[in-house]
């Protein structure tokens, strides 16, 4: 017997992986029953098939999936300008560290010596 959590995940590799039906399936899950667990996930109007919903629909994206993806881009570019700015504080943390170490060695050739 298969509980919710198996039958989900068994769709998703169905559906997001793009693995077909009768590859996922095994000893729990007959062939079958995947088949009507990927046919019901999909019944938002996508077909049911084993291929991805993305190879059928030819690239196009609905509303929700556009708006997602949108906001997945909007996030990328923010992480993207957080990184290269904390690249940019560390090196003029290293060039700090740099000078300081020049003006202690220096300083010490001068008590030194």
């Amino acid at each position: 017997m298969c509980d919710a959590e198996c039958r989900e995940g068994a769709v998703r590799i169905v559906t997001e992986i793009g693995k077909p039906v009768p590859e996922v399936a095994d000893d729990p899950i007959r062939p079958g029953a995947l088949h009507g667990w990927v046919s019901r996930a999909r019944c938002d109007g996508s077909p049911s098939s084993d291929r991805p919903v993305g190879e059928l629909s030819g690239g196009r994206l609905r509303e929700g999936e556009r708006a997602e993806l949108e906001w997945l881009w909007v996030e990328a570019r923010a992480r993207d300008e957080r990184f290269r700015r904390r690249e940019m504080e560390r090196d003029v943390c290293k060039r700090f560290v740099v000078l300081w170490v020049r003006q202690l060695r220096a300083h010490r050739a001068v008590v030194v010596g």
